[in-house]
């Protein structure tokens, strides 16, 4: 991943982490979210996903806040793990996911 594209970490907002930013879970979760900053969006997605199978059924909100990710998108990534499936290998998005090409927005470009 080139600089341009780094990610930047996400800063936790967790109680623990805004009372003690030098504790021992307040390093945990910066280590957390320094791996996530280096994955795409669907490694993302599950990682926190595994996250959230290991650490029970109520921390999806916790990992919300530890991540910034949002909470359908961690149920997301628990599902994805829970029930694989084949069809999706090799795509990060789902097919016409994402931004239109700048000529189908803006066609006055294909002129010039």
């Amino acid at each position: 991943m080139s600089t341009s594209e780094r990610r930047r970490i996400h800063r936790c907002a967790c109680a623990t982490c805004q009372q003690h930013p030098y504790s021992l879970m307040a390093q945990q979760h910066k280590a957390i979210n320094r791996v996530l900053a280096s994955l795409d969006e669907k490694n993302r997605r599950r990682c926190v996903g595994l996250l959230a199978i290991q650490w029970g059924s109520r921390s999806i909100s916790l990992l919300s806040r530890i991540t910034g990710l949002s909470r359908t998108t961690i149920h997301r990534g628990k599902h994805e793990l829970e029930h694989p499936d084949a069809r999706e290998r090799g795509r990060v998005r789902a097919p016409g996911a994402g931004r239109l090409p700048v000529e189908k927005n803006n066609p006055a470009l294909l002129r010039r």
